[in-house]
């Protein structure tokens, strides 16, 4: 099977919905598919997963040919974030359709891709499908309505209506709207969203696992604070941007700290660094920003080696660093809304009312109490919680079944 997924949320740098297709392009070549990304790029660009992790010494060619391949259509950088480049070039996407064929050709972003292959005729692939990756409504115009504009919620339902008949026609366009929480898929059903297909993503549980607690790891993260004071090791994960809330993060850990000692560290980068930055040194020397971490080993030592993961985004559609945290063992406090507070359980989380840094550090507070009484039995719930999550490899065993399900049932005679 070949499947073809088309996205403008393509970093440079990394994010979510880039490490998403990076795995299910590995999966796919173990599972015997063709996989195929196009995305935006700072120029045009035929890659291949073999350039990177991929790449195995003694590769043959006809291997390579099978790896998955990432097609990158030159486009200018998002203002925002420099990393994001506009897939303005609609024209080649549909061009690279036609020519490849697809069996699955998959939307990752509902902008200038969905504009892109909505109106693609049908002999051109066999099934189309959209993945909601984000809920771009409430994320970022709902905010900016009731938040900004002060407007009642009413209101904004009024001026937010044209926006869901627009994503109501864009699904009605595919074969079935993929999501990977049970709230999500709710929130689209109750918009009259159709063929909504409720997939939850999946875990490295290979890479996060609780084996990869390292001492030296802790302490290099504390650096600088002595044993004498037990220090609470707090930790955040994700891309430094305004719908993350790592204000509120920030306010909360201020809170704590008069409490008890504490350092927070906060791993990701993006275009509020700047901002963060400087409430960082507000707040003294016991604040780090290391940077976005690539290497999934160290992430995952970090992880492992802390006390507890606090979260501030209330609109994840999935919650990569929840469901990684919770694989290693580490207990999280994050907000009661969401893909985070949906994967969050009872015996190893704390939640709070999204967007108060107050009861976010009061949440913060119970946990380091619970983790104080007994931080092996609140580990062992957490990787007993994560269990729950499949792993990367069964999510896109999955995937592919539904792909093959949908080809019967919408296109029996494709390719016929």
């Amino acid at each position: 099977m070949k499947a073809l997924n088309v996205t403008e949320f393509y970093s440079d740098r990394g994010g979510g919905v880039r490490s998403h297709l990076t795995h299910k392009g590995h999966i796919s070549c173990q599972l015997g598919h063709e996989h195929v990304v196009v995305a935006p790029g700072p120029r045009d660009r035929e890659e291949s997963l073999a350039d990177a992790a991929t790449r195995r010494e003694g590769t043959g060619k006809a291997e390579r040919e099978a790896l998955p391949r990432v097609i990158r259509i030159g486009g200018p950088s998002f203002p925002y974030d420099s990393t994001y480049h506009l897939l303005w070039r609609l024209d080649k996407v549909r061009s690279i359709v036609r020519h490849e064929r697809p069996d699955v050709l998959e939307i990752d972003s509902p902008y200038a891709a969905a504009l892109a292959c909505a109106g693609l005729s049908r002999r051109h692939f066999g099934v189309r499908t959209l993945v909601w990756h984000a809920d771009f409504i409430d994320t970022y115009l709902r905010v900016m309505l009731e938040h900004r504009a002060a407007l009642a919620r009413e209101t904004a339902d009024r001026v937010l209506a044209p926006l869901w008949a627009m994503v109501r026609m864009l699904a009605r366009r595919c074969d079935a709207t993929f999501v990977a929480s049970a709230w999500m898929a709710d929130k689209l059903a109750a918009q009259g969203v159709p063929r909504v297909l409720h997939l939850p993503f999946g875990v490295e549980r290979e890479a996060f696992s609780p084996a990869s607690r390292d001492d030296e790891a802790r302490r290099a993260l504390l650096e600088g604070k002595g044993s004498r004071v037990p220090t609470a090791l707090l930790v955040g994960v994700g891309r430094f941007a305004v719908e993350k809330r790592w204000d509120v993060v920030l306010d909360a850990f201020a809170t704590v700290r008069r409490e008890r000692p504490a350092v927070l560290v906060l791993f990701g980068d993006g275009p509020e660094r700047t901002a963060i930055e400087a409430r960082a040194r507000e707040l003294g020397g016991d604040v780090r920003l290391p940077g976005f971490v690539k290497d999934r080993a160290k992430l995952a030592a970090a992880l492992a080696s802390a006390d507890v993961l606090v979260h501030g985004c209330p609109y994840e559609t999935f919650g990569f660093a929840v469901a990684e945290a919770m694989s290693v063992g580490l207990p999280v406090v994050v907000p009661d809304a969401g893909g985070a507070g949906e994967l969050a359980d009872v015996a190893s989380s704390e939640k709070y009312a999204p967007g108060d840094s107050g009861a976010c550090a009061r949440a913060v507070l119970r946990m380091l109490g619970r983790l104080d009484s007994d931080p092996a039995g609140l580990r062992a719930n957490a990787v007993r919680a994560s269990a729950r999550i499949p792993t990367i490899r069964a999510q896109f065993e999955r995937t592919y079944e539904a792909y093959a399900r949908l080809l019967r049932e919408r296109r029996p005679d494709w390719r016929a």
